[in-house]
């Protein structure tokens, strides 16, 4: 028997699947109009985010050049947390933490602060506190400064409120494609996560969103706005960019293994999980609403951690791609996925604009590597998918978005022949980590957040 909350939710998207439609129909230009503007500003924040990052840290590298580490690194996190912080609470409060809750608060009838403040906020102070050396990624910030323009165009132009969830769903996703170069995750994630709807108008609108905001994001990034050039050449236009191209072979025999790293990765993403969220409760109750001082405090904590560690542990972005290439030995692997789980909660408690679908993609590739050589070591063969299947999985167990993951971690490498091992891990670490709690990390951050 269906309950009250789901006949509720089924009545909601009835009414807006014909209130979408009534507006293609009668106000087609507008919805044409906000689509395309949606797209564009999404792929515009997410680009300058990214570049602002860049630009950031590579000024942290240089001055870490010239002066020592233990006086770099804590001093320019603390910085960044009090520039970032004050932003924030004094801006926008609802810009802090990921940015994801946010999204989802909203398109489940919370009272969730929108617009295009919430949006730039998020931008400056997202570029601010991770450039200083918070271990976040931008991919949370992404999907609510999208979700943020998109509800701004809609509100502009008289959009009924049934299209305006819509069109802030799909901002989100937009986003995200224009973030990872992943336009078919951003769709996928808008479906499975964001609206939980598969309605023919819902989907055209939103993939057509999605795949404007990765055009985009190509176009900016050949334009010189993006530290990557993107998937547009002056001579040859569009074309496939692989972060990796790993040498995949995919034998029968690996569907045991990728099953039981499915099963260590979503055991192992529960705990990460758990850990995130304690943190998080712990921040709020030792400091209440005092954004700034969590945030300086962490920053300077994070900043001494990072000082005392190796050289290679400073740059999230050079971390992952030592694990997904393959570069990394098991030690590093297993200090990567360490140091990782416990800087990036530390991060995530202090309410830092961060997300975490990055950090969790370099946690599974470690946990892929580590358990590949171990395997090797056991029985003699390791699937040579296991880095980004765990990836993937990890993903998958912590956002309970198994097919999202799948082409995250996917879009890395676009070789299709690795979308079977990754969808295999991440059904296996998806279904084991249901068996601890059905609800994903944000579902539950919007728990302690939100109040009904």
């Amino acid at each position: 028997m269906a309950m009250p909350n789901d006949l509720n939710q089924q009545q909601n998207l009835m009414q807006s699947s014909r209130s979408i439609r009534k507006l293609l129909e009668q106000r087609w230009f507008v919805v044409v109009l906000a689509l395309m503007l949606t797209g564009l500003g999404a792929a515009l924040t997410g680009v300058l985010f990214k570049a602002g990052i860049y630009s950031l840290a590579k000024w942290r590298f240089q001055l870490l050049e010239l002066l020592p580490p233990w006086i770099v690194l804590p001093a320019l996190g603390a910085t960044g947390g009090l520039v970032s912080g004050l932003l924030v609470s004094g801006l926008a409060p609802s810009a802090s933490g990921s940015g994801v809750s946010h999204i989802m608060a909203f398109l489940r009838h919370r009272s969730v602060p929108m617009g295009l403040r919430v949006g730039m906020v998020k931008l400056v102070a997202g570029v601010i506190a991770i450039g200083s050396g918070f271990p976040l990624g931008p991919e949370g910030p992404a999907v609510q400064m999208g979700g943020s323009v998109a509800w701004k165009f809609a509100q502009w132009l008289k959009a009924p409120i049934a299209f305006r969830r819509v069109i802030v769903a799909a901002g989100g996703g937009a986003g995200l494609a224009a973030i990872f170069s992943a336009p078919i995750g951003g769709f996928v994630y808008v479906i499975e996560e964001l609206l939980h709807s598969a309605k023919p108008a819902v989907l055209l609108l939103v993939v057509v969103t999605t795949f404007w905001a990765d055009t985009w994001a190509d176009v900016f990034g050949f334009l010189g706005l993006s530290p990557s050039a993107g998937s547009l050449s002056k001579g040859v236009g569009f074309q496939l960019e692989r972060e990796y191209t790993p040498l995949v072979h995919f034998l029968p025999i690996d569907l045991g293994y990728l099953i039981a790293l499915g099963l260590v990765t979503g055991v192992l993403a529960e705990f990460y999980c758990r850990y995130v969220l304690a943190m998080q409760r712990k921040g709020k109750t030792w400091f209440g609403n005092r954004l700034v001082l969590r945030m300086v405090l962490s920053g300077g904590v994070l900043g001494g951690v990072y000082a005392s560690l190796p050289e290679s542990f400073r740059n999230l972005d050079n971390l992952q791609d030592l694990v997904g290439g393959g570069e990394a030995g098991p030690l590093m692997a297993l200090s990567t996925f360490v140091v990782l789980f416990f800087t990036t909660g530390l991060a995530a408690a202090s309410g830092a604009p961060g997300g975490l679908f990055v950090p969790m993609l370099t946690l599974g590739g470690a946990i892929g590597l580590a358990c590949g050589d171990w395997a090797e070591m056991l029985t003699g063969h390791a699937p040579s998918t296991f880095i980004f299947a765990g990836m993937g999985a990890f993903v998958a167990s912590c956002s309970r978005t198994p097919i999202t993951a799948m082409f995250l971690a996917f879009a890395l490498t676009k070789d299709l022949l690795i979308l079977k091992p990754i969808l295999v891990a991440c059904l296996s670490s998806f279904l084991v980590s249901r068996l601890f709690n059905e609800h994903s990390i944000y579902e539950r951050q919007i728990t302690m957040e939100y109040k009904e």
